[in-house]
């Protein structure tokens, strides 16, 4: 047997964080297993399904690196077979006609809620002729005896008695086919083997079984995934933070690491915390997943974000990085290398855009001095240091700017003065990033290169004696 699986988004937003989990749970699954990964877009909501949303899912797919091997589908270019399905289950008796009105359904729930009763459809049309001109839905007609059993791979077995289901609507009155019969149909079309989805969807499995049997298909096996919370014990939603898999993306942070976060969330290898996606796909067992609902925590991500960010291939991080820097209207190529840049800030950013953050000073002058840091190592006393370290360095050859040449300068001045390096590289260092904090004096020097290192040198000296004067 061929293991299939599918992932259904509906297009009604961005890929949430959510369905990314269940998305990567279903690659992870079928990749191991050697099977086929479908990706299938549920957009039968008209109303709120928009292509801005399929496009949204499409790109996090896409930068998470999930790639599937058949589709996208779309449910709204199967009308014609999903209607041809729900005509064979009236011709053979399994589905009817319902012109209950509204106000009779509001009052048939609130007597059953009165007499704590479970709502659910009556059954008033099961055994009516009811005429197809007049505005009607059509109901699947659901067994009244005996129970459906799920074995779920994940919660275990679960039964659900069919005298707790109703007659569910197949087709709505303006003709449109609902979630559960679309999903019976292409799931069988599709013949998927597995369905791994949120646990949002267990109450469904049972109603999708019993069409199933209705049509003379096997069931696949399902495995419901429990839900992701926030810190403070609700259900992850946009008060928590960003959920999109996108706004990840532009906040700086990893596809490995997210994916390496997800996957993490609910399942586990002994005390493994860092997997490649090898890994992943060799280690990942559906029966390892934990059947409580798991808590996001943004500390964690960015622990895993910072590990990638540091052990990542440098131009890996820098074709990742060179789009945050346009944020800031910088061109990169308009510079140092960027990989360099990387290599230089990987141990000091958490994310892609506190790198770009710190490493702007690389591509352009910055507008004012940290207070702080201008206070401490700007005054007057720095001067001299300053100053005889900019003579030097402009009379460094280019092609002597290098990490060695300028270090020679820097502990040259220093001994010269008899001061140690830290009293000419700290105002040095402010002079030419604007703060206290960067890399290595020589690897800042080198990678601002020696034209800006001088116009900032002076700008500085200039600073300096603004001050004094003001004094």
């Amino acid at each position: 047997m061929t293991v299939r699986t599918r992932f259904a988004p509906s297009p009604t937003g961005f890929l949430h964080l959510g369905g990314a989990r269940t998305a990567l749970f279903c690659y992870l699954f079928v990749r191991r297993h050697g099977g086929q990964f479908v990706l299938r877009i549920e957009d039968t909501d008209l109303e709120r399904s928009t292509t801005e949303s399929v496009n949204a899912i499409l790109e996090g797919m896409n930068w998470l690196g999930l790639d599937y091997d058949e589709g996208p589908f779309y449910q709204t270019q199967r009308f014609d077979r999903y209607n041809a399905v729900i005509d064979e289950l009236l011709d053979k008796g399994l589905a009817y006609r319902c012109d209950c009105s509204k106000d009779r359904l509001d009052r048939v729930r609130d007597m059953q809620m009165a007499a704590k009763v479970k709502p659910r459809y009556d059954g008033h049309c099961r055994s009516r002729d009811v005429d197809p001109s007049a505005p009607h839905v059509i109901r699947f007609r659901n067994p009244v005896d005996g129970a459906v059993v799920v074995d779920d791979m994940i919660r275990g077995r679960i039964a659900f008695a069919n005298q707790e289901l109703d007659d569910l609507i197949i087709r709505r009155s303006d003709g449109s086919p609902t979630y559960n019969l679309t999903v019976v149909v292409d799931d069988a079309d599709m013949e998927i083997t597995h369905v791994i989805r949120g646990d949002d969807h267990v109450n469904n499995t049972p109603r999708q079984m019993n069409i199933l049997a209705a049509l003379g298909k096997e069931p696949p096996r399902y495995a419901h995934v429990p839900m992701i919370l926030g810190e403070d014990g609700a259900r992850l939603s946009k008060r928590h933070g960003a959920v999109s898999v996108v706004a990840y993306r532009d906040q700086g942070y990893l596809p490995e690491a997210l994916l390496n976060y997800l996957v993490r969330l609910g399942w586990s290898h002994g005390d493994q915390e860092v997997f490649s996606l090898d890994e992943m796909i060799e280690l990942f067992d559906l029966a390892d997943v934990n059947k409580a609902a798991s808590t996001f925590n943004t500390d964690k991500l960015d622990w895993l974000n910072q590990y990638y960010i540091q052990h990542g291939d440098p131009k890996h991080i820098a074709r990742l990085l060179s789009p945050q820097l346009g944020r800031l209207d910088i061109d990169p190529t308009a510079g140092p290398d960027l990989v360099e840049v990387v290599e230089a800030q990987s141990a000091r950013a958490k994310t892609l855009v506190e790198m770009a953050d710190i490493s702007a000073f690389c591509y352009r002058d910055f507008d004012d001095y940290d207070p702080a840091a201008a206070k401490k190592h700007l005054r007057p006393v720095a001067r001299e240091p300053l100053e005889r370290v900019r003579a030097e360095l402009d009379m460094l050859a280019l092609e002597d700017w290098t990490d060695q040449g300028i270090h020679r300068v820097v502990e040259r001045v220093a001994g010269d003065l008899e001061v140690n390096m830290g009293k000419v590289a700290q105002p040095l260092r402010v002079a030419v990033v604007g703060r206290a904090a960067s890399p290595g004096i020589d690897v800042t020097l080198r990678l601002v290169g020696k034209e800006a290192t001088l116009r900032r040198i002076d700008r500085a000296l200039d600073w300096i004696a603004a001050r004094a004067q003001q004094a």
